[in-house]
Protein backbone atom coordinates (compact mmCIF):
# COMPACT_ATOMS: atom_id res chain seq x y z
CA UNK A 1 0.00 0.00 0.00
CA UNK A 2 1.12 3.41 -1.18
CA UNK A 3 1.19 5.99 1.94
CA UNK A 4 1.09 9.67 0.58
CA UNK A 5 1.94 13.15 2.92
CA UNK A 6 -1.79 13.37 4.46
CA UNK A 7 -2.05 9.46 4.92
CA UNK A 8 1.43 10.06 7.11
CA UNK A 9 0.10 12.95 8.79
CA UNK A 10 -3.22 11.90 9.91
CA UNK A 11 -1.67 8.62 11.10
CA UNK A 12 0.26 10.95 13.34
CA UNK A 13 -2.91 12.66 14.52
CA UNK A 14 -4.36 9.62 15.28
CA UNK A 15 -1.38 8.02 17.01
CA UNK A 16 -1.70 10.83 19.54
CA UNK A 17 -5.23 10.87 19.64
CA UNK A 18 -7.18 8.38 18.21
CA UNK A 19 -10.42 9.88 19.69
CA UNK A 20 -10.22 13.13 17.79
CA UNK A 21 -12.36 14.24 15.86
CA UNK A 22 -12.89 13.62 11.88
CA UNK A 23 -13.72 17.56 11.35
CA UNK A 24 -10.89 18.11 13.51
CA UNK A 25 -8.36 15.86 11.56
CA UNK A 26 -9.49 17.09 8.33
CA UNK A 27 -9.11 20.76 9.20
CA UNK A 28 -5.22 19.79 10.12
CA UNK A 29 -4.94 17.80 6.67
CA UNK A 30 -7.03 19.76 4.33
CA UNK A 31 -9.94 17.54 4.13
CA UNK A 32 -13.43 17.46 4.68
CA UNK A 33 -14.47 14.65 7.41
CA UNK A 34 -15.96 12.02 5.07
CA UNK A 35 -12.23 12.05 3.03
CA UNK A 36 -10.66 11.60 6.63
CA UNK A 37 -13.35 8.63 7.68
CA UNK A 38 -12.68 7.42 3.58
CA UNK A 39 -8.74 7.22 4.38
CA UNK A 40 -8.94 6.07 7.85
CA UNK A 41 -11.14 3.08 6.84
CA UNK A 42 -8.56 2.44 4.31
CA UNK A 43 -5.59 2.09 6.72
CA UNK A 44 -7.40 0.39 9.20
CA UNK A 45 -8.32 -2.46 6.18
CA UNK A 46 -5.13 -2.87 4.91
CA UNK A 47 -3.37 -3.55 8.42
CA UNK A 48 -1.57 0.00 8.76
CA UNK A 49 -3.80 1.19 11.55
CA UNK A 50 -3.94 -1.98 13.43
CA UNK A 51 -6.24 -1.03 16.94
CA UNK A 52 -7.53 2.15 18.81
CA UNK A 53 -6.50 1.29 22.14
CA UNK A 54 -7.03 3.65 25.65
CA UNK A 55 -3.86 4.09 27.01
CA UNK A 56 -4.30 3.78 31.29
CA UNK A 57 -1.95 5.63 33.63
CA UNK A 58 -0.28 1.89 35.32
CA UNK A 59 0.36 3.78 38.67
CA UNK A 60 -3.37 4.65 39.11
CA UNK A 61 -4.20 1.10 38.90
CA UNK A 62 -1.72 -0.05 41.17
CA UNK A 63 1.17 -1.39 38.68
CA UNK A 64 3.43 1.70 39.02
CA UNK A 65 6.78 -0.64 38.92
CA UNK A 66 8.20 -1.85 35.77
CA UNK A 67 11.01 -4.64 35.55
CA UNK A 68 13.34 -5.13 32.32
CA UNK A 69 14.21 -9.00 32.50
CA UNK A 70 16.76 -10.68 30.13
CA UNK A 71 16.66 -14.45 30.42
CA UNK A 72 18.33 -16.96 28.81
CA UNK A 73 16.87 -20.47 28.05
CA UNK A 74 18.84 -23.78 29.09
CA UNK A 75 18.23 -24.96 25.69
CA UNK A 76 18.12 -23.74 22.30
CA UNK A 77 15.42 -26.05 20.57
CA UNK A 78 12.13 -24.72 19.18
CA UNK A 79 10.22 -26.56 21.58
CA UNK A 80 11.99 -24.46 24.47
CA UNK A 81 11.44 -21.22 22.60
CA UNK A 82 7.95 -21.76 21.95
CA UNK A 83 6.65 -23.15 26.03
CA UNK A 84 8.37 -20.03 27.03
CA UNK A 85 6.66 -17.89 24.17
CA UNK A 86 3.22 -19.05 24.83
CA UNK A 87 4.32 -18.63 28.73
CA UNK A 88 5.14 -14.66 28.06
CA UNK A 89 1.61 -14.30 25.82
CA UNK A 90 -0.90 -15.76 28.64
CA UNK A 91 0.65 -13.50 31.10
CA UNK A 92 -1.19 -10.15 31.21
CA UNK A 93 1.98 -8.33 33.35
CA UNK A 94 4.35 -8.95 30.34
CA UNK A 95 3.78 -6.21 28.86
CA UNK A 96 6.88 -6.95 26.19
CA UNK A 97 8.72 -10.10 25.44
CA UNK A 98 11.39 -9.31 22.46
CA UNK A 99 13.89 -12.33 21.39
CA UNK A 100 17.27 -10.88 20.77
CA UNK A 101 20.68 -12.12 19.98
CA UNK A 102 23.62 -12.41 22.29
CA UNK A 103 24.11 -13.81 25.43
CA UNK A 104 20.34 -13.32 26.05
CA UNK A 105 17.44 -14.98 24.32
CA UNK A 106 14.77 -12.51 25.54
CA UNK A 107 14.30 -9.11 27.35
CA UNK A 108 10.87 -8.99 29.23
CA UNK A 109 9.49 -6.31 30.44
CA UNK A 110 6.78 -6.82 33.39
CA UNK A 111 4.62 -4.07 35.14
CA UNK A 112 3.87 -5.30 38.50
CA UNK A 113 2.82 -2.91 42.02
CA UNK A 114 6.04 -3.58 43.49
CA UNK A 115 9.24 -5.28 43.60
CA UNK A 116 8.24 -8.01 45.78
CA UNK A 117 5.67 -9.19 43.37
CA UNK A 118 7.95 -8.25 40.30
CA UNK A 119 10.43 -11.32 41.91
CA UNK A 120 7.19 -13.57 42.54
CA UNK A 121 6.13 -13.33 38.86
CA UNK A 122 9.75 -13.92 37.66
CA UNK A 123 9.95 -17.00 39.73
CA UNK A 124 6.17 -18.57 38.03
CA UNK A 125 7.26 -17.09 34.82
CA UNK A 126 10.68 -18.84 34.61
CA UNK A 127 10.42 -22.33 35.02
CA UNK A 128 13.59 -25.12 34.64
CA UNK A 129 13.67 -24.28 30.86
CA UNK A 130 15.37 -21.33 32.14
CA UNK A 131 19.00 -21.33 32.71
CA UNK A 132 19.13 -17.89 33.95
CA UNK A 133 17.90 -14.42 34.37
CA UNK A 134 18.32 -11.16 35.40
CA UNK A 135 15.93 -8.32 36.81
CA UNK A 136 16.76 -4.71 36.45
CA UNK A 137 13.96 -3.26 37.96
CA UNK A 138 13.03 0.59 36.50
CA UNK A 139 13.78 3.41 38.94
CA UNK A 140 12.09 5.96 37.04
CA UNK A 141 9.88 6.20 33.60
CA UNK A 142 11.43 8.26 31.36
CA UNK A 143 9.35 7.67 28.08
CA UNK A 144 6.95 4.95 27.52
CA UNK A 145 5.03 4.76 24.26
CA UNK A 146 3.95 3.06 21.27
CA UNK A 147 3.99 5.53 19.17
CA UNK A 148 6.03 4.75 15.77
CA UNK A 149 7.82 7.31 14.03
CA UNK A 150 5.73 8.58 10.74
CA UNK A 151 8.13 9.44 7.58
CA UNK A 152 8.08 12.92 6.31
CA UNK A 153 6.60 14.14 9.56
CA UNK A 154 8.99 16.09 11.65
CA UNK A 155 6.81 17.01 14.40
CA UNK A 156 6.50 14.07 17.17
CA UNK A 157 2.89 13.54 18.27
CA UNK A 158 3.80 14.77 21.90
CA UNK A 159 4.26 11.04 23.93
Amino acid sequence: MTLDEIDHLLLDLVQADAARPLHDLGDAVGLSPSAVQRRLTRLRAAGVIRAQVAVLDPEALGAGMSSVILVALTDDDEKSHKAFRERMLAEPRVQHCYSIVGQWDYVVVLLTSDLKTSRYLARKLFDERVKRFETLPAFEVVKSSQAVPVPGVSRGSGR
